[in-house]
């Protein structure tokens, strides 16, 4: 198999790392728009990894470029019959990427949307608490911390104009910024505050749960995120992130009574989104991601899929405090 990584960056490098690590993987093909770190990460992912040429070609394709780059090429190479994996977050890249679902399925082939720590390994945490469900009402979703710069300035970005919610058979947009919670993560990260934010995890979740009525995402965000947020970036953005966690509560009922679940992670952002996105590739390409667009809650098997994120170093936590 030959893969092409679109992007070099905090995430795609760490993808490019993960893909030459498996054995069914020929060839890493890594592309960036910027040639002094396309051939950096190339050289230093050994012996599997190259430069991509202009007439390259791939059997899929990663893509972990800027957010607003992954619709058009996503169309490219999904119109020459290659899986494709997105890892972007931002809503407008989700939601034409999900617009290929007819396609994608005449094609037979899979182009997942949002395969990052969140959404993405969130989307999986969600799929697999629902398995203990009869059935779902609610899915509530909350992160916090970034991956590398690009992740930083789509955190920033993501704090104005408007969040995206789904409630009671209908879609809602309210100011990003407002409504706080106190959410509880893994420690050593613990209760942040977080706020809605413009977040794409509503539009992968909402399909993969027939029927919920409410679906939530939060961004944890400090007082000074908030009131800078119009405003440039005060400062440069960590080269790869510091640590991050997701939380995610799912609500339904079962045996006839309410409950909740509350699953959740830790891992440095960068990190976990490029080892969630190499996995999804190989699902993608193996056909243990079903055939169309969608999120990873489309994910049929959660328990393997993460079976084989513990077997990297990432790892679920099961809340087990009290409300």
């Amino acid at each position: 198999m030959r893969v092409l990584v679109v992007g070099a960056g905090a995430v795609g490098a760490r993808a490019v790392r993960q893909l030459v690590e498996n054995p069914d993987v020929r060839r890493v093909l890594v592309a960036d728009a910027d040639p002094v770190r396309q051939a950096a990460v190339a050289d230093s992912a050994g012996k599997k990894a190259r430069e991509a040429a202009e007439e390259a070609t791939a059997d899929a394709v990663l893509l972990a470029g800027p957010a607003g780059t992954h619709a058009e090429l996503a169309r490219l190479h999904l119109a020459a019959g290659r899986p494709v994996v997105s890892t972007s977050d931002s809503i407008d890249d989700v939601r034409a990427l999900l617009d290929l679902d007819a396609e994608a399925k005449e094609r037979q082939v899979a182009v997942v949307a949002g395969a990052a720590f969140s959404p993405g390994y969130s989307c999986v945490l969600a799929r697999h608490a629902a398995t203990r469900f009869d059935s779902v009402t609610e899915v509530h979703v909350a992160r916090s911390g970034t991956g590398g710069p690009a992740c930083a300035r789509q955190h920033h970005d993501a704090l104005t104009g408007h969040a995206l919610d789904w409630r009671d058979g209908e879609w809602q947009r309210r100011p990003a910024g407002s409504g706080r919670e106190l959410c509880w993560f893994p420690d050593p990260v613990g209760a942040e505050d977080c706020y809605r934010a413009e977040l794409p995890d509503a539009l992968l979740l909402v399909p993969a749960f027939p029927g919920v009525e409410r679906v939530t995402a939060r961004l944890a965000a400090t007082r000074r995120d908030r009131f800078s947020a119009h405003l440039p970036m005060l400062r440069k953005p960590h080269p790869e992130g510091l640590i991050g966690a997701v939380r995610v509560e799912v609500r339904g009922r079962r045996d006839g009574q309410s409950d909740s679940l509350v699953l959740g992670a830790l891992d440095k952002p960068a990190v976990a989104t490029g080892a969630i996105a190499a996995l999804a590739l190989r699902c993608a390409v193996t056909g243990r991601i079903p055939a169309g667009a969608a999120g990873l809650a489309a994910v049929p098997d959660t328990t393997a899929f993460l079976s084989d994120l513990v077997h990297v170093g990432i790892k679920g936590a099961l809340f087990e405090g009290s409300a």
